[in-house]
């Protein structure tokens, strides 16, 4: 007896995306936790998987990542274009550790926030808010980097007005050899940024869907308000907004480079994310699955070991 068998009739009916196939998604995150670095057929021959051993490591090797990206394209005389999320976020500390133990500076990197919470019209939370995702770049990242901090004229948040100028502005740093680098999270209904899996009902083709920029105002799936409740709010689902402003799939899947991150692990062997970072892996690319399009891009996906299961039951 699971959810398969007792789905029908249930309040799940009409709750989850309605393309999911859930005997796909139950099948991927059956394998034992050693298969998960398995490679599928359609990864990039430069996606790689990290595992990392605890928490700790998992902000370390990530940070290291991106602060060595940031280093690399410096040394390459190349400017930086960096989508950035906030979730993941403990890396951001050892990164600018990183750059200011290696006095690495910042001033070619042009930031571009994934997104922010928003009402239905795509209007955000002052920057100020201690919720709002500009208050947590600004504090974490640029903030930390002092003088050697990404300019401010190079630091794009996902607000009504500058939102829908992404797409130009990272189009022309890459005409001028600028590396595009997306930085993630996995969402627990597997999307990236706020790109939720419900949208691809409203596209006709996969070409389509791959096309779409970004959208102001996105009406967010009930298990990403919970899951941020949970995580970014201290458990209070009254306090995360509804709807949220995201860039799409024509940003993220444009990238040159990626760097991915999957933390999810709450307390005594609970967690949140291993079946996210399974049907990721192992789902094969479509748009009711965002994540799933991340492994044919190049670069690294860290995770923390305990999200490789096995995923069975651990009543807590």
């Amino acid at each position: 007896m699971n959810l398969l068998t007792t789905f029908a009739g249930s309040m799940m009916e009409g709750f989850l995306p309605a393309g999911w196939d859930l005997a796909k998604i139950d099948a991927c995150c059956s394998h034992p936790a050693a298969a998960i670095d398995e490679r599928q057929s359609w990864w990039n021959p430069d996606f790689e998987l990290i595992r990392c051993g605890d928490t700790a490591d998992f902000d370390v090797m990530m940070g290291h990542e991106i602060a060595s990206a940031i280093r690399r394209t410096r040394d390459q005389g190349r400017a930086a274009a960096m989508i950035l999320p906030v979730g993941p976020m403990g890396m951001y500390r050892w990164a600018v550790y990183f750059l200011k133990e290696w006095n690495v500076s910042c001033d070619h990197v042009h930031g571009f926030n994934m997104d922010e919470w928003s009402d239905r019209h795509g209007a955000t939370l002052p920057s100020d808010n201690p919720g709002a995702f500009q208050y947590a770049m600004e504090g974490a990242f640029y903030g930390a980097l002092g003088s050697l901090t990404v300019p401010v004229a190079q630091r794009w948040f996902a607000t009504p007005d500058r939102l829908p100028h992404y797409a130009e502005r990272i189009g022309e740093l890459k005409a001028k050899g600028a590396e595009l680098i997306v930085i993630f999270g996995i969402g627990r209904v597997c999307h990236i940024a706020f790109w939720e899996p419900h949208f691809a009902a409203e596209y006709k083709s996969v070409d389509e869907w791959k096309a779409a920029t970004h959208r102001l105002g996105a009406k967010l799936h009930p298990l990403t308000i919970e899951q941020n409740a949970l995580t970014s709010f201290k458990s209070r689902t009254t306090l995360v907004p509804a709807f949220a402003n995201t860039i799409g799939p024509g940003l993220f899947l444009q990238a040159d480079r990626i760097i991915g991150g999957a933390d999810g692990i709450f307390d005594r062997g609970m967690q949140w994310q291993g079946a996210s970072l399974w049907t990721t892996l192992r789902y094969g690319p479509d748009p009711w699955v965002p994540s799933s399009f991340m492994p044919t891009l190049a670069g690294r996906l860290f995770y923390h070991h305990a999200l490789a299961g096995p995923l069975a039951p651990e009543l807590n």
